[in-house]
């Protein structure tokens, strides 16, 4: 079994265009052993986005704080805390912070595209 605290991962700036005001966590992923899924940890500052993206794979989301204004496939859709999403394959989709504190996620992706760094002890 592997644990950890999000806390004591250090933040970083994912390589993505277009994002404003967004660090993100490596929770586990393939530096990890993991053979199907990484799990990311988001913070996005107020004001901030991703960016307005598709890609052929899903993943999945529970917000853990804050609030958003999440785009899917054309539609806006408020969202906070507590909220868990499943954004499909090939839709475009984007989350910004609509708040006036840190929205907080974590995405589930195929370990494939993890695109993270590796986590501590990795």
């Amino acid at each position: 079994m592997l644990k950890r605290r999000i806390e004591e991962i250090e933040p970083f700036t994912p390589d993505m265009p277009d994002i404003k005001g967004v660090s993100m966590r490596m929770l586990i992923g393939r530096k990890d052993g993991a053979p199907n899924f990484a799990m990311r940890h988001y913070t996005v500052s107020p004001g901030g986005h991703t960016p307005r993206h598709q890609h052929n794979y899903e993943h999945e989301v529970i917000i853990t704080g804050g609030s958003a204004r999440v785009e899917f496939d054309g539609e806006f859709h408020a969202c906070r805390a507590g909220d868990t999403l499943m954004i499909d394959p090939n839709k475009l989709h984007q989350f910004v912070n609509d708040g006036d504190s840190d929205l907080t996620f974590i995405c589930l992706v195929p370990v494939s595209f993890d695109c993270g760094k590796p986590t501590p002890g990795s």
